[in-house]
């Protein structure tokens, strides 16, 4: 893991998310969003707008993963725990969130979206490699749930997708030496089993609406640890 890699990095970023272009992703934005609160489904009618804009496959997938209807906002917003943290169990999408933070040191590019969450543009494909950013993202992880006082730890792991069994052995390893109780485990769909949680850590959209409560700890880590991340804000409506 010595070699260095940027996680979820693509050149053309740079330009495709320029302060000019910036304003007509925006712009293309707020015609989504205006459509979506009417009841049109988000995917038809970002392919619409974007055809109109003319704009990339990546700034598409920026406004996709950025952009939510108001209600959905609201229900999730209407769940997000901010504190009395002291002895709670907390269940941890493993890969959402490492990802997330490698892809922030990376800096590479992520995006604050509408629900107040931290996304990035790196694609899994079902596949995975622990890189040289993958034990500070596990040490931040650590570092602020220490700081939360949180009492236990789960880990859900995605079994299909490759090296969840190396992330699991060194999120074990790293986590040793806190306070809490640290268990990782690998099954076939984490999604599924996080749906059904309280105090669930995550950013994925749909696990959001699902869950019963949810802890928004990529944004805090970021917040807190990575002050001076740039990161592209998609957030307002």
């Amino acid at each position: 893991m010595s070699k260095e890699v940027k996680r979820g990095y693509v050149s053309t970023d740079a330009k495709e998310f320029s302060d000019e272009n910036l304003e007509l992703i925006k712009r293309a934005q707020s015609d989504i969003f205006i459509l979506i609160e009417r009841g049109y489904p988000i995917k038809s009618v970002s392919t619409f707008v974007g055809n109109h804009y003319l704009l990339s496959e990546r700034q598409r997938l920026a406004i996709l993963r950025s952009t939510s209807p108001s209600e959905d906002i609201k229900k999730r917003k209407s769940k997000l725990l901010k504190s009395d943290f002291e002895g709670k169990r907390v269940y941890i999408d493993g890969l959402n969130l490492i990802i997330t933070l490698e892809v922030a040191l990376s800096e590479s590019t992520v995006l604050k979206c509408m629900d107040g969450t931290i996304r990035d543009l790196a694609g899994l494909r079902g596949t995975y490699k622990l890189i040289d950013k993958t034990d500070i993202a596990i040490h931040l992880i650590g570092e602020k749930l220490e700081e939360m006082k949180i009492g236990e730890v789960n880990f859900y792991l995605d079994s299909p997708v490759s090296n969840t069994g190396k992330l699991k052995q060194r999120i074990l390893e790293l986590l040793a030496k806190y306070s809490y109780e640290v268990k990782v485990e690998l099954v076939n769909n984490a999604d599924v089993i996080l749906e059904t949680k309280s105090c669930v850590i995550t950013s994925d959209s749909i696990i959001l609406n699902k869950c019963e409560s949810w802890i928004n700890l990529a944004y805090d880590i970021v917040y807190d640890k990575l002050p001076k991340l740039k990161y592209i804000d998609l957030s307002r409506r």
